[in-house]
């Protein structure tokens, strides 16, 4: 598996999201301040993977004190909005920190934030067991997923991409299908990359061919992650995703998300409340600095939800959860 960052000699390495998958390019950050752009601008991304980032942001402000700690924790969390995993790293770090004097500050925090992405490496493994016992045995499945819910998303073997990776260890897996997953084609670049990487059999379609995979027969379930999870289990995900629940619900393909707790917000009650991120119009007018569009307006949301309904389970580390 491909780690998306690591920490050491107080630098947090960041493996850049944005030129993959032709170049492999590492991103030093010594700062909060940078680790947050790193977020912001999606050097780093998945729900899970920017908690995880965030914990080792504080880890550097922590260097400096406590005051700049706490300084840091604000710009981190305003980096993007929808995710809840990166809120509640930075308040579990800054829980940990106020249970130490200042000469053991950076130390804790440290501490806390290899908790954080141990422990979601643990997550990954379970809901990997989990998710895979959902699928029938003794034969092999063909999976469509959305966006990149793997390693590079988690730090760990993946939600989504966990399970998959799980039916693939048990030869029960026969094919996935990504989709590009647009604008910015993280399915492209980054899923499918993963699964090379991997040697599992991976096909790469548009996200407007899902539903007539659907059609034809070839999709036995679709499979995604999830940056928050309301309490009524309506899913917020990468945009195109309720599409995808909606094509599913059609064809009677039933739809699993797999997400960590952490990714469940305790204060949302539905999917109405979740603050859904906007981003640039330059996304969708251009790729990589090529215009593909002329200027024009642009809509451009990052995620979308999924009503639970639409939904045959959510699968965490502690179980699986049937919607209602």
């Amino acid at each position: 598996m491909i780690r998306p960052f690591y920490y050491a000699d107080r630098t947090f390495f960041i493996l850049d999201q944005r030129v993959l998958p032709q170049e492999e390019q590492w991103i030093p950050c010594r700062t909060a301040h940078e680790v947050a752009l790193a977020i912001k601008t999606l050097a780093v991304r998945g729900a899970p993977a920017i908690g995880i980032a965030a914990a080792y942001g504080l880890a550097l402000a922590a260097q400096s004190g406590r005051k700049e700690l706490e300084a840091a924790a604000d710009i981190l969390v305003r980096a993007r909005p929808t995710a809840v995993n990166l809120p509640w790293a930075v308040r579990r770090c800054l829980d940990a920190g106020r249970t130490v004097d200042d000469r053991g500050l950076a130390q804790r925090i440290l501490q806390e934030a290899d908790a954080i992405w141990a422990e979601e490496i643990a997550a990954n493994e379970a809901m990997a067991e989990l998710g895979a016992g959902l699928f029938e045995p003794g034969r092999a499945h063909a999976v469509l997923t959305h966006c990149n819910a793997g390693s590079l998303a988690t730090g760990g073997m993946g939600t989504a991409i966990g399970v998959i990776r799980r039916l693939h260890e048990q030869s029960r897996l026969s094919m996935v299908y990504a989709d590009e997953t647009r604008p910015l084609l993280q399915g492209a670049r980054i899923t499918a990359y993963e699964l090379r990487a991997d040697g599992i059999p991976c096909t790469l379609v548009t996200d407007s061919m899902a539903g007539w995979l659907m059609k034809l027969g070839r999709i036995d379930a679709v499979i995604v992650g999830a940056d928050r999870i309301a309490l009524n289990l309506d899913v917020a995900n990468k945009v195109g995703s309720y599409s995808l629940a909606i094509l599913a619900r059609a064809h009677a393909v039933p739809f699993y998300v797999a997400a960590p707790r952490s990714t469940f917000d305790p204060d949302i009650r539905t999917g109405d409340e979740i603050p859904i991120e906007e981003r640039e119009p330059e996304e969708v007018l251009a790729f990589r600095g090529v215009p593909t569009a002329p200027e024009v307006a642009v809509f451009n949301p990052a995620f979308d939800v999924v009503p639970h309904g639409l939904i045959a389970a959510v699968i965490t580390e502690q179980g699986i959860l049937i919607p209602e």
